[in-house]
């Protein structure tokens, strides 16, 4: 797969859709803690598909790859610069880093194998991959409202047991409750706060967004805004807005040596 013009290598264009991106995708406590756990007594930290940065522990060294301007771009200047490579070619010799983390990125990857596969070469530890289970995301509501939307997102993210084979080894794959103010707004993250995702800005943070038909998105915004006003979303998934977490497609997978 070709890289975009401003450098991205997977199938989204974040030079188009990027723009903005930190200001809805920013690391969540929560969902952090369950990072930092797994990431152990690790000191070095290679983080692939970094982004704007989000995740990357500030208490280790980390070194940051992103093929993506717009998103190298946006890391606040408390990170290191990211270096501009992709997962399936890693700058670095065998078992560099202490340990290695992907978020929210291998359904980005034009190659999924050859990107774990890098990442298990140059990582002594723990690979981390912060992702979603295609086969579970048809528990969120937004099946009803956006189902092309979903659609897309099980398209393009890979199965548990894709990831588990391409990391071999000793591999634990862990659920990640999603709290009620998450604030990384992937595509569960407004689970009880529906109003959030009428911001046009909020949804293009979702890359899923761009590969849809402008008329899903019309007919969404349209569907949920009747439905807010007259109650209909309350009556049916009202009970959201009070859940604290919820157990939706969000995954932990570590893989060890």
């Amino acid at each position: 797969m070709q890289r975009h013009t401003d450098g991205s290598a997977g199938d989204a264009n974040y030079g188009a859709i990027g723009s903005g991106y930190i200001s809805y995708r920013q690391p969540d406590p929560a969902i952090a803690a369950f990072i930092e756990k797994a990431l152990g007594t690790a000191q070095t930290v290679l983080n692939v598909g970094a982004g704007a940065g989000s995740y990357e522990p500030l208490n280790r060294q980390v070194t940051a790859v992103e093929p993506s301007a717009s998103m190298r771009a946006q890391r606040p200047p408390r990170l290191a610069q990211a270096i501009d490579a992709t997962a399936q070619s890693l700058p670095f010799t065998d078992r560099s880093f202490d340990a290695s983390m992907a978020t929210f990125t291998v359904h980005q990857w034009p190659n999924l194998a050859a990107g774990l596969s890098e990442m298990r070469r140059v990582t002594r530890g723990q690979v981390l991959i912060l992702t979603c289970d295609p086969d579970a995301l048809h528990r969120s509501w937004l099946n009803e409202y956006a189902p092309e939307m979903i659609a897309v997102e099980a398209r393009r993210y890979p199965t548990m047991e894709s990831i588990e084979k391409g990391l071999g080894g000793n591999v634990e794959i862990i659920s990640v409750p999603i709290p009620l103010q998450c604030t990384d707004g992937f595509s569960e993250a407004y689970y009880g706060r529906p109003e959030r995702l009428l911001d046009s800005g909020a949804r293009r943070a979702n890359s899923a967004w761009s590969f849809v038909d402008p008329t899903v998105d019309t007919r969404f915004v349209e569907h949920l805004s009747h439905d807010l006003r007259n109650g209909t979303w309350d009556k049916n998934y009202g009970h959201l807005r009070q859940q604290p977490f919820f157990e939706g497609s969000l995954r932990l997978v570590i893989g060890r040596t």
